[in-house]
């Protein structure tokens, strides 16, 4: 019933701008979404996420609390506040945006980027975050298939948003910030604007971002997300797994363009009345220093820098540290037990996906199982199906389906929207294994199965017993062709400083694989390489790899 009424509500808007909804995926190809699971998932009918973030928090009391910090900067919540309100009221009374125009952010990870995004929602526009290393090429896609019109952007950052402007019909205007004193720049156009602003009355199901995916798979996505979306994610896993408290100070590298930075470092510490800590240049290293500095109390990250900074924790004090999470690729159980004996902390995983917005699959400090991604978040349901969607028993091989408050809506790709959501259920392209206890064992991506032979292997269960040999820094595992078995294992390795590569290093990483697990699933191929291809946000591109093989 309340997946109907859902449905029912989609032709529904308080948007002069429908073009968000009306390139939403027909109906019957929507997930089966119902917000009833939980009593904190009842939200009014008329709702805006970011007055509920933010004003919310100054109207019960909390203004004065730091809300964000970075070098040089501390908002408290009624600053930040006012700055978004200020932004809101340029945005709506300069710039011409009415609700539903989408606009383009695009900024690292500061408070003027943080603000920029809360200012587009409370005048009703629809953010779209873009990535800060993202090129024009890229930029024009983006704005094209969201059909943009304002961009506002880092003034560091504007050269290649400018170029994209230049060769992108419909991109008007492209407004810079970070430049106070600039003729023309957002903090210009602030000046005199009152810090109050009367906030757009969105409905719950009305747009309030377009998200695209990272491209580990190939070419972005745009997933749509709702305002009441926004609050769900953000009233699920923090409340029910990571439980942070008002007096944490959130940190991590994820940018904000991504889902998983979006909620780690801006929403779910608003939620909690918190602070948020971003940085620019979130490199290992300075991630390091910003948390022995800032007396950081939750992390998120990714397993790449989870065990870069375990290596070099020894020389800083991470005492305030009582929280971390991992999310964007799975984590190795090396990498856990390297980061739990460095700091005495047992990470959080969880698997989240663009589409869903943020993390659905996850177990709190006292649950982990190490090697488990966790059970199933308050909130949301999962199984695990065969090829033809029936569920499978405890113990069994097959495809991870997820449903809950949040789900996928693909903008304009009925095709790709077919493809993810089978049934009213969310697939996220992932094979799991589910044991009696409920708790889900990762195994790969289904498209980074391994077929050597007729067995299947998992590329991560191989990378992860790689990762465990001292000489190996980093490493992809994928199936290359071969005219006798089909495919073969071939791990890209990179090796860590001083180590020598060579005929004697590839048997000796073959020979220490099949110790660690069955013999058969060793790198018959091993190439040394100097760095993976990544995504932006750190995630191993095992496409691309595969593209090499093929």
């Amino acid at each position: 019933m309340a997946d109907a009424t859902a449905r029912a509500e989609t032709a529904l808007t308080a948007y002069p701008d429908t073009f968000a909804r009306d390139h939403l995926p027909p109906p019957e190809l929507w997930p089966e979404m119902d917000y009833s699971t939980l009593p904190d998932l009842a939200y009014p009918p008329h709702v805006n996420c970011a007055v509920e973030l933010v004003d919310r928090q100054v109207e019960s009391g909390h203004g004065d609390r730091v809300a964000l910090l970075a070098p040089g900067v501390r908002w408290t919540y009624r600053e930040l506040r006012e700055t978004a309100n200020r932004i809101a009221a340029v945005v709506r009374d300069d710039l011409g945006v009415v609700p539903g125009n989408r606009v383009l952010l695009r900024g690292p990870n500061n408070p003027m980027m943080a603000a920029c995004w809360l200012g587009v929602l409370k005048a009703g526009g629809v953010a779209v975050a873009t990535m800060p290393l993202l090129r024009a090429r890229e930029l024009s896609y983006v704005a094209r298939k969201a059909e943009v019109r304002l961009a506002l952007t880092d003034a560091r950052l504007a050269g290649e948003l400018e170029q994209a402007a230049a060769s992108t019909p419909g991109l008007e205007r492209v407004v810079c910030f970070g430049a106070p004193g600039a003729e023309g720049s957002l903090e210009s156009l602030m000046e005199g604007k009152p810090a109050d602003f009367a906030d757009v009355e969105t409905r719950g199901d009305d747009v309030a971002m377009i998200a695209f995916t990272s491209g580990t798979t190939g070419q972005a996505k745009g997933t749509v997300h709702f305002h009441r979306d926004v609050l769900a994610a953000s009233d699920c896993f923090p409340r029910y797994v990571l439980r942070p408290s008002p007096d944490d100070v959130f940190c991590g590298s994820p940018p904000l363009a991504f889902t998983f930075g979006l909620g780690g470092l801006l929403l779910f510490p608003l939620r909690a009345g918190a602070a948020t800590l971003l940085l620019e240049q979130p490199t290992p290293p300075n991630l390091l220093h910003a948390i022995q500095e800032h007396r950081a109390t939750v992390c998120f990250t990714a397993p790449t820098a989870y065990r870069a900074m375990a290596d070099q924790a020894k020389n800083f004090d991470l005492s305030s540290l009582r929280k971390c999470v991992s999310a964007g690729e799975t984590l190795p159980l090396p990498t856990f037990e390297a980061w739990r004996e460095a700091t005495g902390i047992r990470i959080i995983d969880g698997i989240g996906s663009t589409e869903m917005l943020h993390i659905f699959i996850s177990s709190p400090e006292e649950e982990i199982r190490p090697g488990s991604t966790g059970r199933v978040v308050p909130g949301y349901s999962a199984r695990i199906i065969d090829v033809e969607g029936n569920p499978v028993p405890p113990g069994t091989l097959g495809r991870l389906a997820v449903k809950g408050p949040t789900g996928c809506r693909y903008l304009d790709d009925p095709e790709r929207q077919r493809g993810y959501v089978q049934d009213g259920w969310n697939l996220t392209g992932d094979t799991y294994v589910m044991d009696e206890d409920g708790y889900f064992w990762y195994q790969a991506r289904n498209d980074d199965m391994i077929i050597s032979s007729g067995y299947n292997i998992a590329g991560p269960e191989v990378e992860s017993a790689l990762l465990d040999h001292p000489a190996v820094a980093e490493c992809g595992v994928v199936g290359a062709p071969d005219p006798e078995r089909g495919q073969v294992v071939k791990a890209f390795v990179v090796l860590r400083e001083g180590q020598p590569a060579g005929p004697e290093m590839v048997k000796e990483l073959q020979d220490f694989v099949k110790r660690e697990i069955a013999p058969y699933k060793y790198p018959r191929q091993v190439e040394f390489v100097d760095a993976l291809p990544r995504t932006q946000t750190g995630k191993l591109q095992r496409f691309r790899l595969r593209e090499q093989e093929a």
